[in-house]
C-alpha cells in the first residue's frame, strides 16, 4: 500500500448514521477476491436515487467522506473498505466506526478518523465540495487534532500492510528457517 502523509482535498457528505457494510457493497457482488474494481458498486442500491448524496456533482472526485456515527457497522465485509478506497476515499471521517470497519480500512490505508460530533457536523455544513487538509504526521484534521494508534499510525506513515510489515523481519525469518530444516523434503510431494 502506499504510504499516507498529507492530503488536501475535496470532501463529500453522506449525512446518515449507522451505515452498514451491506449498504456499502451488496452481497451480489462479493464473488471476487480481488481488491481492484468495486468503487463501481459503492453504495448501489443508494446510488440508483435521484437525490443520492454521493450522486451531487459537488461531491465528484472527493477524496474524504464526512459521514455519521456508527459508519461501517453490520457485517464484516472487507469488500467496502476496499470500494470506498477504489471509489476514490483516501480519508473517512465520523463520530464513530464500526470496529472491524476501521480495522479492515486501516488495513489497507483508508485512514479513519474519529470525531467529536460537533466537529464531524461543522465539516458537514461546509458542504459538498469543501476542502479539508488532513496531515497525519501532526494528527490534524483542519483545525482540529484526532487520535490514532501509534501502530497504525506508523503503518500508514510508511505504507506497510501486513505483508510489507512481515517483510520486514525477512532476515530474521530466513535465518530462523535456515536453523530449524524441515524433517521432511517438501519437494518430494
Amino acid at each position: 500500500m502506499k504510504p499516507f502523509q498529507r492530503t488536501t482535498g475535496r470532501v463529500a457528505v453522506l449525512d446518515r448514521s449507522d451505515v452498514d457494510t451491506d449498504q456499502m457493497v451488496p452481497k451480489q457482488f462479493l464473488k471476487r477476491i480481488e481488491r481492484a474494481g468495486f468503487g463501481e458498486f459503492l453504495f448501489f442500491d443508494w446510488a440508483k436515487e435521484a437525490d443520492f448524496e454521493l450522486n451531487h456533482p459537488d461531491a465528484e472526485g472527493a477524496c474524504i467522506l464526512l459521514t455519521g456515527r456508527n459508519f461501517g457497522c453490520g457485517s464484516s465485509r472487507e469488500h467496502a473498505a476496499w470500494a470506498l478506497q477504489d471509489y476514490g476515499f483516501d480519508v473517512i471521517v465520523a463520530p464513530s466506526f464500526g470496529d472491524i470497519f476501521r480495522t479492515n480500512s486501516l488495513k489497507i490505508g483508508l485512514l479513519t478518523i474519529a470525531l467529536p460530533e460537533e466537529h464531524v457536523r461543522e465539516f458537514i455544513a461546509g458542504g459538498h465540495g469543501a476542502e479539508l487538509t488532513v496531515d497525519l504526521e501532526e494528527q490534524t484534521i483542519g483545525p482540529y487534532r484526532f487520535e490514532l494508534d501509534a501502530f497504525d499510525r506508523r503503518r500508514l506513515l510508511e505504507g506497510l500492510d501486513d505483508i510489507g510489515l512481515t517483510l520486514r523481519h525477512e532476515e530474521e525469518i530466513a535465518a530462523f528457517e535456515a536453523a530449524h530444516p524441515s524433517p521432511t523434503s517438501t519437494l518430494a510431494l
